[in-house]
């Protein structure tokens, strides 16, 4: 093979800080041809001049704003410029191992599949939990008519080495943007990634989007990739990481869902509601309590800290950066905007 036939996106997913142990890793193992496209929203300085020298020493095509990127926003920002028959949607923070997008397209090839899933773990020390082994993501219609959504994970929480030997590639309805196969041809029925879904189950949106239109979505167990939250982050990664992560962008996003899909506002969504902030609470507020703590644990002193001095304080926090970034970048149009597609499915009418 002289040609690439896929292209790897990699976007920024919650933090800058892990992005050298990633992109190092693709490099590392990825033995067949690829082009990459690695979209850099607003990275530290160090970040940046870091993939900067890394992109002219392997030549490749490095997209940078100025302002922090939502999800889907970013991977538009990398499919505009993909040619390739495939493209490999990449986070950067996770850790592929060895023939991890050989197995993607193989399966891809053998099975006409429209998305490719890996088995994703997360966590170090990496590829040992399971995260996501394929899994359900449908509309479903109750009783009494009501819309709504169905959503499970397999195998998540389980040890790798006690499920893998048991698994086999098979058809499934859900993938996650940790990392995702996806056959290019796909997007001239779909157009972009709906730019209305900021920062929360676009995984859904677009695995449903693609079922809808006559595609297939599969589980891939032989390509294997963990994906590594940072707890605690550091301090680079604090604002983003709030932005990322805001109240705003996931009642948006849970918004967008609903009206798109037709979906009932039942107990799901009253349960995403009620959790909203919850990745903040884990992983910025809870280290800091148990610093300040001296690291007693004492559920009664935490539930004090955090719900009464330490939660309000940081959703007000939460609300004025996302207010600020919304008067100064959302609405921004950007030189660097996707051309325009077909209109994207988001147009049709959902089915049960």
């Amino acid at each position: 093979m002289t040609n690439p036939q896929v292209t790897i996106v990699v976007a920024p997913r919650e933090r800058f800080s892990y992005a050298r142990q990633s992109l190092e890793s693709i490099y590392a193992n990825t033995c067949i041809p690829f082009e990459l496209i690695y979209v850099d929203g607003n990275s530290p300085a160090e970040v940046q001049r870091y993939l900067e020298a890394v992109a002219r020493e392997k030549g490749f095509q490095l997209i940078r704003t100025d302002y922090y990127l939502f999800p889907n926003r970013a991977r538009n920002l990398g499919l505009a410029r993909v040619n390739t028959k495939y493209v490999a949607f990449v986070d950067n923070d996770v850790i592929v191992s060895p023939g991890w997008l050989e197995a993607l397209i193989q399966c891809a090839e053998e099975t006409g599949a429209t998305v490719v899933g890996p088995l994703m773990c997360h966590e170090e020390p990496v590829h040992e939990v399971v995260h996501c082994a394929g899994g359900e993501t449908r509309v479903v219609c109750d009783a009494t008519g009501r819309r709504r959504l169905r959503e499970k994970m397999y195998k998540q929480g389980h040890q790798v080495v006690d499920v893998r030997p048991k698994m086999q590639r098979t058809q499934t309805e859900l993938c996650e943007f940790h990392c995702m196969l996806v056959r290019a041809q796909i997007f001239e029925q779909l157009g972009f990634f709906d730019e209305l879904m900021l920062n929360s189950k676009e995984h859904l949106d677009f695995c449903m989007s693609v079922i809808q239109a006559g595609g297939t979505v599969y589980f891939e167990p032989s390509s294997i990739i963990t994906y590594v939250p940072g707890q605690p982050l550091k301090p680079i990664d604090l604002h983003f990481y709030m932005l990322r992560w805001s109240d705003a962008w996931e009642l948006a996003s849970l918004s967008r869902l609903r009206e798109k899909w037709q979906l009932a506002e039942d107990s799901y969504f009253q349960h995403k509601y009620k959790a909203l902030g919850w990745r903040r609470r884990k992983t910025i507020l809870l280290p800091l309590i148990d610093r300040l703590t001296l690291g007693i644990k004492n559920q009664y002193l935490e539930k004090i800290l955090m719900y009464g001095l330490f939660a309000p304080l940081e959703t007000l926090l939460n609300r004025y950066l996302t207010a600020s970034y919304a008067r100064k970048h959302l609405k921004q149009k950007n030189t660097q905007a996707a051309p325009a597609l077909e209109e994207p499915i988001a147009t049709a009418t959902p089915r049960c």
